[in-house]
């Protein structure tokens, strides 16, 4: 049995995992638009939920518990988009074709040791700016959902700083938000109905059609977004932490996980570069248990597989703009960290644009902000800061 110290220890890391939860059911409805849009089956859409959720749970849980690290992957939802824009152009089997074709390149760049090269030549300060940006538009989406509802998110918001005051790190702030903002929810009535149709998901599996067009169309984006957006930087945040992930694994089942997954329903998977932060960060506790929040958040994504059939009505049940609201609270704490380290130097330019290209929506070759920002992010500093990133180097590598 857990002594009173050991569960105050682990409390952050558990903590952790309630805004992952969060993110992960409001994108449900990213999925559920993509599937319209596709043209696909209700069966064909619960089977696409078991691969998105129930394929990264199962291989999230097991390299946490292999490696005692938080090591969380997800179904990359910058690859769900770009799958979903490609629905006028691409059959559904095509596009399963293209993603399997995807996986098995990742698989062998896992081999070669690319992304261990990638990792050590792009500094950790860009990949911290990436991070800023990506979680910027969660804060600021607090503030439009308190216009939205200015008593469920306003007395979560309350709850926050009051805890935040009160309990400074003892206790993680979002949980007082959360009871608040449920309680208050329960109390004016928010709450949505209750699912009332049950249905365990019956995988279908989809031959894939390996089409040269859909290939040369969707393969290429599909292996950048798993390996130079998703496990890239997340693989240098986490050293950043002090972590040594192990990158051909990472690759190898990132790249398999799609392969097997993509027959369920097209999907690209990689380590989450948004909720990396949350289970690898100082917000989760000490370092050495920081990998408990991965079990919590990786059984929920199993959850979600199991009751796919039901999924869609998650979102319903709880106020839309009190989830996005708590899913903003959650990432204050990365938000600071990561400005913090930014700030420090001895780059600037190159995390500043870094920072600023990850909040811009720009889309160029299909690939959108995150690739973009690493690329002109490093760009910048390779122009610009040259004598900066020799210091860098010199100060990793001593």
């Amino acid at each position: 049995m857990l002594s009173s110290a050991s569960l105050r220890r682990a409390l952050p890391a558990l903590s952790a995992a309630l805004p992952i939860i969060i993110i992960s059911v409001t994108a449900l409805s990213v999925v559920f638009a993509a599937a319209e849009g596709l043209d696909i089956s209700a069966a064909q859409a619960a089977s696409w939920i078991v691969a998105l959720y129930g394929i990264p749970g199962v291989l999230s849980l097991w390299l946490s518990m292999r490696y005692r690290q938080p090591l969380i992957l997800t179904g990359n939802i910058f690859a769900l988009i770009f799958i979903a824009s490609l629905g006028g152009q691409l059959s559904y089997p095509e596009l399963v074709g293209a993603s399997v074709v995807a996986g098995a390149i990742v698989v062998l760049v896992g081999a070669l040791g690319l992304t261990g090269r990638l990792a050590a030549w792009v500094p950790a300060p860009i990949v911290l700016g990436l991070v800023a940006g990506a979680v910027m538009p969660y804060i600021a989406g607090i503030f439009t959902a308190l216009g939205d509802e200015p008593v469920l998110v306003g007395g979560a918001f309350l709850a926050y700083l009051l805890g935040r005051r009160i309990q400074g790190p003892r206790l993680p702030a979002i949980l007082p938000a959360l009871i608040a903002g449920l309680a208050l929810a329960g109390l004016t009535g928010h709450f949505g109905p209750l699912p009332t149709r049950m249905a365990w998901p019956i995988p279908i599996i989809t031959l894939p059609t390996f089409s040269l067009h859909a290939i040369a169309t969707a393969t290429p984006v599909l292996v950048v977004l798993i390996t130079i957006q998703g496990n890239l930087p997340s693989v240098i945040f986490m050293q950043s932490q002090g972590y040594a992930p192990p990158e051909r694994v990472i690759n190898a089942v990132s790249g398999g996980g799609t392969l097997v997954g993509s027959l369920l329903g097209p999907m690209a998977l990689s380590i989450a570069v948004l909720l990396t932060p949350l289970t690898a960060g100082p917000d989760a506790g000490d370092r050495e248990v920081r990998h408990w929040s991965v079990y919590i958040s990786a059984s929920a994504f199993v959850l979600i597989a199991l009751l796919a059939g039901v999924a869609a009505d998650l979102p319903v049940l709880i106020p839309l703009p009190l989830l996005l609201a708590l899913a903003g609270l959650s990432l204050v704490g990365v938000l600071a960290s990561t400005l913090q380290q930014i700030t420090r130097g001895p780059l600037l330019l190159g995390p500043m644009f870094a920072f600023a290209i990850a909040l811009s929506r720009i889309s160029l070759l299909g690939l959108g902000p995150f690739f973009w920002s690493l690329v002109f992010g490093m760009g910048i500093s390779l122009l610009l800061e040259q004598e900066a990133l020799k210091r860098l180097r010199a100060s990793v590598s001593g």
